[in-house]
C-alpha cells in the first residue's frame, strides 16, 4: 500500500515554518510588552505648592507592574517552545496564550479614550495602552501556534534520536516481507 500525499510527513522547512512564527511571534510580543511598560500610562496636573501646577506621570512599569514579567514569560516561552515538544509544548503553549489573555486585559482595563485635559501626553498614553494590547495578541498567537502544531513543529535534540526507532514502529509485518523478498532474502527462513 503506497502512501497518499496526505500521509506523507511534510518537508522539513514546513515543519519547521510554524515554529518560527510561533518564537517570532512570542519575541515581537515579549518587545512590545516591556516597550509599553517604558511609555506613560498615567497622567494628570497636580498642585506642586510653590512650583505652581506641575504634569504627574506614571510608566507601565508602575502603572501596571505585570507587563514586565508577562513581557518575561513571553520570553522565557520562546526558548522553552523551542526545547520542548509533544505534550510539554501544549501546556506551555495554554501558558502563553493566557498570558497573552491577561495583557490584552491591562491594556484595555483602566484606560479611557476621551476626557484628556489640554497639555497632556495622550499620543503616548494611548500608544502605551495599544502596545500592551499588540504585544498580547502576538503573544496569544503564539501561545495558539504551539498548541495547534505541537506535534509537527521540531524540537531540540528531534535529530539525535536513535535511528531505529522511527523505522521500527513504522513498518507493518508485510511490508518488511515483501522488502525481504526484494532483498533476495527468504522471509520464511527466519520464522
Amino acid at each position: 500500500m503506497s502512501e497518499t500525499p496526505e500521509d506523507a510527513a511534510p518537508p522539513p522547512k514546513q515543519a519547521k515554518r510554524p515554529l518560527w512564527i510561533a518564537v517570532v511571534g512570542l519575541l515581537l510580543g515579549a518587545v512590545a510588552l516591556w516597550g509599553s511598560s517604558q511609555l506613560v500610562w498615567f497622567a494628570e496636573f497636580r498642585d506642586g505648592g510653590v512650583r505652581g501646577t506641575v504634569l504627574y506621570t506614571e510608566i507601565g512599569a508602575q502603572r501596571a507592574v505585570a507587563l514586565v514579567p508577562l513581557a518575561l514569560l513571553a520570553l522565557a516561552g520562546t526558548a522553552g517552545l523551542i526545547a520542548t515538544g509533544g505534550w510539554p509544548r501544549r501546556v506551555l503553549g495554554v501558558v502563553l496564550a493566557v498570558s497573552g489573555v491577561a495583557a490584552v486585559w491591562l491594556g484595555v482595563v483602566g484606560g479611557s479614550l476621551s476626557g484628556f485635559a489640554d497639555g497632556l501626553p495622550v499620543a503616548q498614553l494611548l500608544g502605551a495602552r495599544g502596545l500592551a494590547i499588540l504585544g498580547g495578541i502576538l503573544v496569544v498567537a503564539g501561545g495558539l501556534a504551539a498548541i495547534k502544531g505541537a506535534g509537527r513543529m521540531p524540537r531540540l535534540g528531534a535529530k539525535y534520536s536513535a535511528p531505529g526507532t522511527k523505522k521500527r514502529a513504522a513498518k507493518d509485518p508485510e511490508t518488511e516481507l515483501w522488502e525481504a523478498l526484494s532483498e533476495g532474502e527468504d522471509p520464511t527462513a527466519t520464522r
